[in-house]
């Protein structure tokens, strides 16, 4: 059934990030790679309900809620957080306020000072909700952008960003060119997973695209003409983890 995961996966993930990150193997890969989280911000899902269905953890979001929007999920609050990890699940850190098609526009289109801010609010959110100083913080571009839009708009963005949380700190959401943009550009941080970066791809216009380095990729989303899957009667979206270092708070870095 759609939406349901083996709780199995959750337990060889655990596993194989019980070892050092140099000492994975292309069979532990393989092992990873069969792991999902889940993000979403419409309802809250509870943590028992997250590990019943299987699912590895969830991307939880370090930005405040827009006026009008009526997320019962943002921000992350350190009760809920510490939740999921009690639950034994993995929780990685994203950043999200401005959305096309709603009054307060996408938060790349900020600029460097718009940049500044937003990363001032992702690390205070996190420090809050318990996030380590490790982990990193992925920020997103929620829509199609170009290569011409990333140069003179979302890379400005960034910069701020990298200003404040550096760039070993620093993550994307987005299409594959953006993550491979990002990527070449030197504004997103390395996984400890050789290899990897700081990248979580999202399918929607990546055309078909895969991006090698990234360590999630976000295979199931929910729109208006697509319902996603479910859990605990909320639509979610699924990440499948690419690498055993994906980000996650509870992992020593």
């Amino acid at each position: 059934m759609r939406g349901v995961r083996y709780p199995a996966r959750r337990e060889i993930l655990r596993y194989l990030l019980a070892a050092p990150a140099l000492a994975v193997t292309p069979a532990a890969l393989a092992q990873a790679d069969a792991a999902t989280l889940i993000d979403f911000a419409q309802r809250l899902v509870p943590a028992d309900q997250i590990a019943a269905a299987g699912y590895a953890g969830a991307v939880v979001f370090v930005s405040e809620s827009r006026p009008g929007a009526n997320f019962d999920f943002k921000p992350v609050t350190r009760p809920y957080a510490d939740s999921l990890r009690a639950a034994g699940l993995h929780v990685v850190s994203n950043f999200q306020y401005g959305k096309p098609g709603w009054p307060d526009p996408s938060d790349y289109t900020r600029g460097y000072d718009g940049g500044v801010a937003d990363a001032q609010t992702a690390l205070r959110l996190h420090v809050a909700a318990g996030g380590p100083d490790s982990a990193p913080i992925f920020f997103s571009v929620d829509e199609d952008i170009d290569a011409a839009t990333w140069k003179s708009t979302a890379l400005q963005w960034f910069h701020g960003i990298n200003a404040v949380l550096g760039v070993a700190r620093t993550g994307i959401y987005g299409h594959a060119r953006a993550c491979t943009w990002a990527i070449a550009d030197g504004v997103i941080g390395y996984s400890s997973t050789v290899g990897h970066r700081w990248a979580w791809q999202t399918r929607a216009w990546s055309r078909g695209e895969r991006v090698p380095a990234a360590v999630l990729y976000q295979s199931v989303i929910f729109a208006g003409s697509d319902p996603g899957a479910v859990c605990y009667g909320t639509h979610v979206d699924e990440d499948q983890v690419l690498a055993p270092d994906f980000g996650q708070w509870d992992l020593a870095r």
